[in-house]
């Protein structure tokens, strides 16, 4: 995007309506990640409530301290964030400062709000899942319910917000419908770049869903032993992700389907893209953690499988990047 004039904080309506929500909005977002950055801040400190006895999390504890660490700097953003997207000085914050921080959000959040519901849905027809009895303790169950209850209250406070930003900042970016877009807004490179990065999803596409049908190839066997009900729902969710990010990125930048939105394909594209490359990304470093035990490490089909998720979701970005700017510089 390019930088527009600033638009002032809300429409005047009289009531002060619109700036008490995001205020509230704003606190929310901020308090949504105090149980997650305390949790981490007490592991840090030495504590270990929410760690069971023999978990894996105490076989490292550098590891953990340097891991924690990184996660408090990364949830104390979405609090940086709340206070950029509610503030008059934020509208005047460069494009790119913002919506690449907005747009990784987007992508670790967008996943699990999905994915915690669903393995709770499940969890009511199925029953509580339960790990192998040889399988070794990770975290206390209430942990989980915390810490993504936590994010899932983030993701729509500040997702709520970004979308009152972009309305006042951005508007004419996603009015219309793709019939309306000109040619020019998606040149020959972008195009290309889509289609690399629909290949490349044909192989995070494949394994996801062959993981959640049920297939053990290319799993360790410590994975094949902690295998429940959650695992198979994320990992068709993982599969789902790629298919709304390629999807939406070929119809914004190929523009078939005339009488869609602009502002539906190109939320599609947006959270698809952030939830493809953002988890592919987490997941490839996750492979690289140093481990003894054999039985945990991750397979050559693995680390081949998140490096093409990565790629997938940042070439789509890139490819939704480049329309953003353009469309901006044009409206």
């Amino acid at each position: 995007m390019t930088q527009t004039a600033p638009l002032p904080p809300s429409a005047p309506t009289g009531t002060g309506r619109p700036d008490a929500a995001r205020r509230i909005l704003r606190a929310l977002a901020v308090v949504a990640c105090l149980p997650y950055i305390s949790l981490k801040i007490a592991w840090v400190a030495g504590s270990e409530i929410g760690i069971p006895a023999g978990s894996v999390l105490l076989e490292h504890r550098t590891l953990l301290i340097v891991a924690n660490s990184v996660s408090v700097v990364m949830d104390a953003v979405v609090a940086v964030l709340a206070l950029l997207l509610t503030r008059p000085w934020g509208l005047r914050v460069r494009a790119w400062l913002l919506t690449f921080p907005l747009w990784a959000a987007t992508g670790l959040l967008s996943p699990i709000m999905v994915g915690f519901p669903a393995q709770l849905a499940v969890s009511l027809v199925t029953g509580p899942p339960e790990a192998a009895a040889d399988s070794e303790p990770f975290l206390d169950g209430w942990v989980f319910g915390v810490v993504y209850g936590g994010f899932i209250v983030q993701g729509l406070a500040l997702g709520t917000l970004f979308v009152l930003y972009v309305r006042e900042r951005w508007a004419p970016v996603w009015h219309g419908t793709l019939g309306e877009l000109p040619a020019r807004l998606c040149g020959t490179g972008t195009r290309v770049a889509a289609v690399v990065a629909s290949l490349a999803a044909l192989v995070p596409a494949a394994v996801h869903t062959m993981w959640a049908s049920g297939s053990t190839r290319g799993l360790s066997p410590a994975q094949i032993a902690r295998r429940t009900d959650d695992f198979h729902v994320l990992e068709g969710l993982r599969a789902l992700f790629v298919a709304v990010a390629v999807v939406g990125v070929l119809l914004l930048v190929f523009r078939r389907t005339g009488a869609l939105s602009v502002r539906t394909t190109l939320g599609l594209a947006w959270v698809g893209s952030g939830g493809v490359g953002c988890w592919g990304a987490y997941m490839l470093l996750v492979t690289f953690m140093p481990d003894t035990d054999p039985a945990k490490t991750f397979t050559g089909l693995a680390q081949l499988t998140y490096a093409a998720e990565m790629i997938t979701g940042f070439l789509l970005a890139g490819c939704v990047a480049v329309f953003l700017r353009r469309r901006s510089a044009s409206a």
